[in-house]
């Protein structure tokens, strides 16, 4: 057993604990099981809200600097530039540490989730699902979607400093 499995299981709990049957044990399991599904959908679901924010985010900045400074984006003052470009990338490096996280707490729910299939009759995320998709190793079957948003606000960065560099250039 895995080291998520061995700290999953609750060894003084068994199904003679459950005095109304043995049939109460396995309901017991399978709806801690589906609440273990349904939370990993849940951080999902956050994750896609979180790249939506951020992306709005950092419309919003360039938007504001590209307004505040009522002329065009050639004659905007260096420190204004400078300012909204330590905005943007401090807002890139918390959109990346974010969905950083998001990954790992995703990796560590479906970890207890192919913990928990050790003891139903199937496993139909750990073994089947990600089995077919290669386990993510192969882009061309399975490209993880963390892999993707992870260089979304890289290439925001990127392309914000090459952006100030071209317009601070006299």
């Amino acid at each position: 057993m895995s080291d998520t499995g061995d700290a999953l299981w609750n060894e003084a709990v068994d199904p003679s604990d459950y005095a109304e049957s043995n049939d109460r044990y396995w309901q017991v399991l399978l709806e801690q099981y589906k609440l273990c599904v349904e939370m990993a959908d849940r951080v999902s679901a956050r994750r896609s809200l979180t790249n939506t924010f951020f992306l709005s985010l950092n419309s919003a900045v360039v938007a504001v600097v590209a307004a505040v400074s009522g002329r065009t984006l050639a004659d905007m003052s260096v420190l204004l530039l400078l300012a909204g470009l330590v905005i943007l990338i401090a807002q890139c490096v918390a959109w990346f540490v974010i969905v950083r996280s998001y990954r790992q707490l995703n990796t560590a729910k479906w970890a207890v989730i192919g913990a928990f299939e050790e003891r139903l009759p199937a496993f139909a995320y750990s073994r089947a699902e990600w089995g077919a998709l290669g386990e993510g190793r192969d882009w061309r079957k399975y490209l993880p979607l963390t892999h993707v948003e992870q260089w979304v606000p890289v290439i925001f960065s990127v392309s914000y400093v090459m952006g100030f560099c071209a317009l601070a250039t006299p």
